[in-house]
């Protein structure tokens, strides 16, 4: 459980608002599982039984309260080679082994490396994903009868204005419920999620894979299943950090990555696909006021219900409602004042932003984005840190020159370390006072031995001095000029 409220306080301490969110997720869930399928090549039942059983165990087993998971675009995307070359089952098969590689992951406490991403790269993701949410909407806008437009439009008047009115029921559940009414009543030419495929008539059964368990399938499954485990805990971190900036409740990362890792095992057994968390539905939840498990619970039981009891209902509901939820979303995930702040941030921070949603619109590719940002960040930082060195040099009363380094040495600076020694018009004798610098990398170890090296072979006697005892032990342990004589002394 969390470790700021008890178990009791995530399933019970938000009922109503819990229960009523979750309902509004499940309607929302329908069509996108269904298009995931379509995207995939698969039957909209397995997207559906997916979202199902991702939703119902990542609520019970998950380290995230109030985040919901089901199948996903971006799992969907890395899945339509495997299925159109080698079939469904080798689908079910890659989906079982990315759960088992993401509880390892858990195990291993792999969530931990979420520090590493940058507010920036968040941010650049935030923003892609509310550009790739609204794109995802265009196919049932353009070109559609004037209807189409209206009742969007309504939808859009209806969950904006309602809040005025109450908040007791959440205003996209009001929209949906509303233009279904409407959609009905006046016979309206309009799309409906029946019309995206056919809804399954039966609650899923379990099943293993119909695959041979060999080297050969592993090896061919493996691959895949590393870059869906990867990407869908990335997608689950990043939604977590949003879901944690808008509760203000932290997340168990480790507990999230264990959590993942079950629900597509449950998944891929009941004849459902790979998936991880959802930013779209998650911003639906806490949006509609759900904070506790209890409503990814809800989100997932109601979806099946839905699917297979009520699916004369559901399969009527206009997807003109579900695009205005989806636009409500996107506008509301994307960081207004991310824009805003352009001109104010440093630019290496707006150019990793900017650069993150670029590549991630640009190949609908979650990872991709991310990586781009992580690499970039990384990069700015070493050049940053990098420019923090100084070298200062001070000849001493006794004839000998003394050389004092302040900052950083590591990959990215020990060239300008290497670079400030005079090495051709050296006294006698020379110290190198390292008290206020520190060595971090192999990188910085081979920079300092050439500079005594060089020295020693004119005839030069060094001495370094000031070593920190963190420095002095990596120094000991890699450095070459110490078995090459002369005198190297630790401490402050």
């Amino acid at each position: 459980m969390s470790s700021s409220y008890p178990l009791r306080e995530q399933w019970l301490g938000n009922v109503r608002a819990d229960i009523l969110s979750g309902l509004v997720v499940a309607l929302a869930l329908i069509p996108e599982a269904i298009a995931f399928s379509i995207i995939v090549g698969v039957d909209p039942k397995v997207g559906l039984y997916a979202a199902s059983c991702i939703a119902v165990i990542t609520s019970i087993a998950g380290g995230r309260p109030g985040m919901i998971s089901a199948a996903t675009g971006a799992m969907a995307l890395l899945m339509t080679t495997l299925v159109k070359e080698h079939g469904l089952q080798y689908l079910f098969a890659a989906t079982l082994l990315t759960g088992a590689i993401q509880i390892v992951a858990g195990a291993l406490r792999l969530g931990a490396l979420m520090r590493f991403v940058s507010r920036s790269v968040i941010t650049g993701f935030v923003n892609a994903l509310a550009i790739l949410i609204f794109l995802a909407q265009l196919p049932e806008l353009i070109g559609m009868p004037w209807q189409v437009y209206a009742m969007c439009g309504a939808g859009l008047a209806i969950i904006y204005l309602f809040p005025r009115v109450t908040r007791v029921i959440p205003s996209p559940l009001v929209a949906i419920v509303v233009l279904t009414i409407v959609s009905v009543g006046f016979h309206l030419p309009i799309h409906t999620v029946g019309d995206m495929g056919q809804l399954p008539d039966t609650l899923p059964s379990f099943l293993l894979p119909d695959v041979p368990f060999t080297w050969d399938t592993l090896k061919l499954l493996l691959p895949i299943s590393c870059t869906l485990a990867v990407v869908g805990l990335l997608e689950s971190m990043m939604t977590a950090q949003i879901v944690e900036d808008v509760t203000e409740t932290p997340t168990q990362r480790n507990r999230e990555c264990v959590g993942q890792g079950i629900a597509n095992i449950v998944a891929g057994c009941f004849g459902g696909m790979a998936g991880c968390a959802m930013i779209g539905q998650s911003v639906i939840n806490v949006s509609s006021g759900g904070r506790g498990r209890l409503s990814c619970f809800v989100a997932g039981v109601m979806l099946m219900v839905l699917v297979v009891y009520g699916s004369a209902w559901v399969g009527r509901i206009p997807m003109a409602a579900l695009v205005a939820v989806m636009i409500m979303v996107s506008i509301g995930t994307f960081d207004w004042q991310s824009f805003r702040n352009l001109g104010r941030y440093p630019k290496s921070s707006s150019f990793v932003m900017l650069s993150t949603v670029v590549v991630t619109v640009a190949t609908h590719d979650l990872a991709k984005g991310v990586l781009t940002g992580v690499l970039l960040s990384a990069l700015f930082f070493a050049r940053k840190v990098g420019r923090l060195l100084d070298v200062t040099e001070v000849d001493a009363d006794d004839g000998s020159r003394v050389y004092v380094v302040v900052g950083q040495v590591f990959f990215a600076s020990s060239g300008q370390f290497a670079a400030s020694f005079d090495l051709l018009h050296s006294p006698k004798r020379v110290r190198i006072d390292l008290s206020r610098a520190h060595f971090w990398d192999i990188s910085a170890v081979a920079a300092l031995d050439r500079v005594v090296l060089k020295l020693r072979v004119r005839g030069v006697e060094v001495d370094v001095i000031g070593l920190n005892d963190a420095s002095d032990t990596l120094i000991e342990r890699l450095s070459a000029h110490r078995t090459e004589g002369g005198s190297l002394s630790g401490g402050h």
